[in-house]
């Protein structure tokens, strides 16, 4: 879409946004008995999910000016996803409805502290991989401070397209943010998902992952060499999410590992995009590299520490009382 589309349909031009995220959106059905097999679950609540929109909304949590670019489904669960991102602080402005494709649906399963299987209803397509170019408002994405995209939206067309046309506009602006976010159900092989995100990894700034995501990403585990090649493909800033073991962020200049911060887990789903949001909330801030991902280390356990996600997410007063605590009482060295 050319720059001036938006002023031939004389629409106007929101201000810039701090976060701009593209990608999914669902609705996410978590049982309220935890333990036991989703089977035997007799009750649920019903919340906003899908990782981009959890990182949007976890940003504006920090007060920051946040919107999302995806798609729903026309029908009720859809009309939901506006409403609790209203109700969340996120601009809706680029939601938009698809006719004859449900929108998503996401049940999971909790059995504290490290098993949350997680089953998606994505089919017969997820309407958020309907994201096309020649609908993208490009000067929004252009002039966003921060763009957020994910592994997911390369998976399938014309979201892939979609999300090539806003890193073309992009120009490896500062931060232009790849969330590696690699869900085999999504791809037909880890390989076909690596040939993608190489594609874009020279077009980012920065990449996020786990072990398991930078393996998808750039072929490596171990997270030293994990980070390596990331920036050796050409990203800015590589942050390796490595379990118990921390997290490690490299730049060109050096490198930091932050422990992890304690916590009594509840539900582990939706604890790395309340530390995406805490990230750009730092990276906007102009925090160290340090201070940034001891930040989003405690918005992440906060999340973990709760049964739900996108409401899950902690405004930047209750995490800074956390790091305080966990400070003063020496568990967080």
């Amino acid at each position: 879409m050319p720059p001036d589309t938006r002023e031939r349909r004389g629409v106007t031009s929101p201000p810039p946004y701090d976060v701009l995220a593209m990608g999914r959106v669902g609705v996410d059905v978590y049982p309220l008995q935890t333990g036991v097999g989703i089977e035997h679950v007799e009750t649920f609540g019903k919340f906003l999910g899908g990782t981009a929109t959890n990182v949007a909304v976890a940003a504006a949590r920090h007060d920051r000016r946040t919107a999302i670019v995806t798609r729903t489904g026309d029908d009720p669960f859809g009309r939901f996803v506006h409403r609790a991102l209203q109700q969340l602080g996120v601009d809706d402005r680029y939601v938009s409805a698809v006719a004859g494709l449900p929108t998503p649906v996401a049940f999971c399963e909790i059995f504290p502290p490290d098993d949350f299987p997680i089953y998606f209803y994505r089919e017969p397509k997820a309407p958020d991989l309907e994201i096309r170019p020649d609908e993208l408002d490009l000067d929004a994405i252009r002039d966003a401070r921060i763009v957020w995209v994910t592994t997911t939206g390369l998976s399938d067309e014309p979201s892939r397209s979609a999300h090539h046309a806003a890193l073309d506009v992009r120009q490896r602006r500062q931060y232009t943010i790849l969330d590696l976010d690699y869900r085999p159900m999504f791809w037909e092989s880890r390989v076909a998902a690596r040939a993608e995100i190489q594609k874009i990894l020279p077009q980012v700034t920065v990449a996020i992952g786990n072990l398991d995501e930078c393996d998808t990403a750039v072929g490596e585990r171990d997270p030293d060499r994990a980070a390596d090649a990331l920036l050796a493909a050409g990203v800015d800033v590589a942050i390796v999410k490595q379990g118990p073991a921390g997290v490690l962020g490299r730049t060109a200049d050096g490198s930091v590992v932050v422990p992890p911060h304690p916590v009594a887990v509840v539900n582990g789903l939706g604890a790395g995009d309340s530390f995406g949001g805490a990230v750009c909330h730092g990276l906007l801030a102009g925090w160290s590299l340090e201070r940034t991902l001891r930040f989003a280390n405690v918005a992440g356990a906060i999340v973990a520490g709760r049964l739900e996600c996108s409401t899950a997410m902690p405004t930047t007063e209750e995490v800074e009382a956390a790091l305080a605590d966990a400070t003063s009482s020496g568990s967080e060295e």
